[in-house]
C-alpha cells in the first residue's frame, strides 16, 4: 500500500510540473493548425513530384491532424505513397511537447527530429522510385476530404490547447504511475533487459507505435524520458506512430492490399531504422 501511495504522489509531483510548458506547447500547435494548416496542406498537394521532401518537412510541424489529412490526400489521389510514408515517419505527435516539458536538451530533440526527417526522405523517395519503376501506381479521382479526427478549434485555440493539455497530462500521469509501480513490484533488471535486447526491443516498440492513438507516443516518449528504453527502440516506436494517420487511411482508402502494404512498409522502416540509429547513437 505504501508503494502505491508513493507512486501516485511521485507521479503527481512530476506531472503537475509539466502542465505550464505543455499548455504553451499546445497553444503554439493550435495556432499553427488554425492559421497555417490549410497552407501546409495545399503546399503538399501542389508539389507532387517532390512530395516526399515536402511531406517529411511538413510532418515535423507540430500540428495535430496533419497525418490524417495526408492519408485523405493519398486516398483521393493528390499525393503519392512515398509522400504519405514520409509524412507518417516524420510526424512526432505528442513527442515534442512532452520532451520540451521534461527539459530534454535541445540538441537531443533536434537530433531526433533530424533522424525522423532523414528516415521520411529516404523511405519516401525510395518507395516512389520503386512504385514508378514497377508501374504500380494507379490513377485516382481526386476528392476533397475534410479531416478533423482529433482537432477542433471550437471555442478558440486557448480552450482547445487547454483540453489537449489536460488529456495528455492525464495520460502522462497514468503512464508514470504504471512505470513506478512496475519498478516497485517487478525486478528492475528484467524490465530494463527487455529494452536492451537488439531487434526485439525495436520490434516491440514499433508494434506499440502502430496503435493509432496519442497514448502510444506518450508511453514511448515517457519510457525514453525515464531512461527505461534507449534511442533505438524509442525511434522505432515514434517512427511508426503516425497519430491518427493510419486510422484515417484505413477508413477512407478502400484498397485493403494497398493499406496492408503501407502498414508493412511503415513497420519495417521503423524497425530497420530503429536498429540502425540504436547502433549508431548508443
Amino acid at each position: 500500500m505504501h508503494e502505491i501511495k508513493h507512486a501516485l504522489l511521485h507521479a503527481l509531483e512530476h506531472t503537475v510540473d509539466l502542465i505550464p510548458i505543455l499548455f504553451l506547447a499546445y497553444l503554439l500547435m493550435e495556432y499553427l493548425e488554425h492559421h497555417a494548416g490549410g497552407k501546409l496542406n495545399r503546399c503538399l498537394q501542389r508539389n507532387r513530384n517532390a512530395g516526399p521532401l515536402f511531406g517529411a518537412l511538413l510532418g515535423l510541424v507540430p500540428q495535430c491532424g496533419f497525418s490524417g489529412a495526408a492519408a485523405s490526400f493519398f486516398a483521393g489521389g493528390a499525393i503519392s505513397m512515398g509522400t504519405l510514408l514520409a509524412v507518417f515517419l516524420s510526424t512526432s505527435d505528442e513527442m515534442l511537447p512532452i520532451m520540451i516539458s521534461n527539459k530534454i536538451p535541445g540538441k537531443t530533440i533536434l537530433l531526433i527530429l533530424g533522424l525522423k526527417l532523414v528516415t521520411g526522405l529516404v523511405v519516401g523517395f525510395l518507395v516512389d522510385l520503386v512504385v514508378r519503376k514497377a508501374h504500380m501506381g494507379r490513377e485516382r479521382e481526386i476528392h476533397d476530404f475534410c479531416v478533423r479526427e482529433r482537432c477542433s478549434c471550437e471555442g478558440g485555440i486557448f480552450r482547445s490547447a487547454l483540453r489537449h493539455t489536460l488529456q495528455i497530462t492525464l495520460m502522462i500521469y497514468v503512464v508514470t504511475v504504471a512505470l513506478h509501480l512496475a519498478f516497485e513490484f517487478l525486478p528492475q533488471e528484467k524490465i530494463m533487459a527487455v529494452w536492451q535486447v537488439p531487434v526485439l526491443s525495436e520490434l516491440i516498440a514499433a508494434l506499440i507505435g502502430l496503435v493509432p492513438n496519442c497514448a502510444a507516443s506518450v508511453m514511448i516518449t515517457n519510457l525514453y524520458v525515464e531512461g527505461v528504453m534507449g534511442i533505438g527502440p524509442m525511434m522505432a516506436g515514434l517512427l511508426v506512430n503516425a497519430g491518427v494517420g493510419l486510422l484515417v487511411l484505413l477508413r477512407v482508402n478502400k484498397d485493403k492490399w494497398e493499406n496492408a502494404a503501407i502498414v508493412s512498409l511503415l513497420l519495417t522502416s521503423g524497425v530497420i531504422f530503429g536498429i540502425l540509429y540504436g547502433a549508431i547513437f548508443r
